[in-house]
């Protein structure tokens, strides 16, 4: 189940919200029962929600609930001494990263094994383009692994729960359902944002909702569902039809096109799904951390990576950077720090070397601004041109996140420097509706944002009204189309 589906919207959210609120009012006596039984009736619904995506992938949620919630109080200073700590937060790591690694990685390492190993037959080109294109040999006869939906954020979020009892930053959650509330609470449960249990630690056992913060979840769940819908969604159909087609043949006019409507694509399917979050969560009581801020306004590509995907930027500042040295140490010992953060962020998107590329080539870039292009980027009075640099810089990489295998991705960018201009060609991918959208997407890229504030706006409330009323419309006619980073 997906937010952007009639079923969620229509059956799921609104029965869930009646239990949520009608039950606890109708059979608690006291304030600390109400939020016991809310608790109870979110943690049933959030589960039901995941089993739509797999109901043998409960038992998989339940153990890393189980493992986690047991590591926090091996990891508890009160209760243990510094070499039990250690031994749970050994425990924690390896258990996190051995699911992940088993679920999500597990294939490419089979693959590998193949064409090193098990491949006599194979010339040497076919046995590099075979772990190149992820394509085994099939010799081991080992049945492909399916990757359950959203472990990549509720590991870390697990994980990142461990590390910070571990460091004395919060006490141990003592209730097991309490803390399976928070893994599995389901507005952040599949693609984010990643929540640190400090951030909600206190609203676990403590919260109200008003009806101001109601009506602005509200609102701002009606702004995240149109922008997936009416947005990500049309532009989807542009960028997956050119990708489609053969891309040796493109022209530089198509093959930019197809870039450029993804890279708003993944922007306005991500970030939309981060609004929906964050407005469930306030339908709930919770407050979820920002974790978009107009991304394609970057000066930089630091400034890029302050802006995108915050609540992963900062896990991997809080639990890899700062732990390794961050920048307290010689420049040579910082550079490698941000690079073995980035191999890791490529790495954790999926297992295909396309991301592992595109996480090193950011990795570079970032050491390239901080050695040599840093202080230039700073001097130049025309913020413009740093935009579009960057903007230019986003979209190429794009291109490589984007391209099922590094040559792909490779061929796709040679046929956007020296593809010819075929200006005609653009009119068989555009639609009008595809044009409204682009001419959205990059409005409400940031520039708007910048000038106006959307909540301020009068008669915001009728707006997203029009807005949600005009998002089912477009999913009574179009096609299941799922969140991008579902597949993380």
């Amino acid at each position: 189940m997906v937010f952007s589906s009639l079923l969620f919207c229509t059956i799921f959210l609104p029965v869930c919200l009646l239990a949520y609120y009608g039950i606890p009012r109708l059979t608690a006596r006291d304030a600390f029962q109400k939020i016991t039984i809310s608790n109870y009736i979110l943690l049933g619904f959030s589960l039901l929600f995941y089993a739509f995506g797999g109901v043998k992938y409960i038992f998989l949620i339940a153990l890393i609930i189980l493992i986690n919630w047991a590591a926090g109080f091996l990891c508890s200073k009160n209760r243990h001494t510094m070499g039990i700590r250690r031994l749970g937060l050994a425990f924690a790591v390896l258990a996190d990263i051995g699911i992940l690694f088993f679920f999500k990685y597990f294939n490419l390492f089979i693959v590998t094994i193949e064409n090193i190993f098990f491949a006599e037959n194979l010339q040497m080109e076919e046995r590099v383009n075979g772990i190149i294109t992820g394509t085994g040999t099939g010799v081991l006869n080992i049945p492909e692994i399916m990757l359950p939906v959203g472990i990549s954020f509720f590991t870390f979020q697990a994980l990142s729960y461990v590390i910070d009892v571990y460091n004395e930053q919060v006490d141990v959650q003592p209730n097991i359902l309490n803390f399976a509330l928070y893994i599995s609470c389901f507005p952040q449960l599949i693609a984010g944002p990643i929540v640190h249990y400090k951030d909600i630690a206190t609203q676990l056992s403590d919260r109200t909702v008003g009806s101001y913060g109601f009506s602005e979840g509200i609102k701002r769940f009606c702004f995240g569902l149109a922008k997936k819908v009416i947005i990500a969604n049309t532009l989807a159909q542009v960028a997956d039809e050119i990708w489609a087609s053969d891309i040796t043949g493109l022209d530089a006019t198509v093959a930019w096109l197809g870039s450029i409507c993804y890279t708003f694509q993944i922007y306005y399917d991500f970030s939309g799904y981060s609004d929906m979050a964050i407005g469930l969560g306030k339908m709930f009581g919770f407050d979820f951390k920002e974790n978009f801020n107009h991304p394609y306004r970057a000066e930089s590509i630091q400034d890029f990576w302050r802006r995108w995907h915050i609540s992963l930027s900062s896990w991997f500042r809080d639990y890899v950077y700062i732990p390794l040295g961050g920048s307290r140490c010689g420049m040579g010992r910082t550079c490698l720090n941000i690079f073995i953060v980035f191999l890791l962020t490529g790495i954790w998107h999926g297992a295909n070397w396309t991301f592992i590329a595109w996480g090193v080539i950011y990795g570079i870039l970032l050491i390239l601004e901080r050695l040599v292009f840093g202080k230039l980027i700073k001097k130049n009075p025309v913020k413009f041109i740093n935009r579009m640099v960057t903007f230019l810089i986003v979209n190429f990489l794009w291109v490589v996140f984007r391209a099922d295998t590094i040559v792909d991705a490779g061929i796709y960018i040679s046929r956007m420097l020296v593809g010819g201009i075929r200006i005609l060609n653009l009119f068989t991918y555009l639609s009008g509706m595809a044009v409204v959208a682009l001419l959205c997407a990059v409005l409400f890229g940031g520039f708007v944002q910048a000038h106006i504030k959307i909540g301020a706006i009068k008669g915001s409330a009728i707006i997203s009204l029009v807005l949600l009323l005009i998002s089912l419309l477009f999913l009574v006619n179009g096609t299941y189309n799922p969140f991008i980073y579902y597949q993380f």
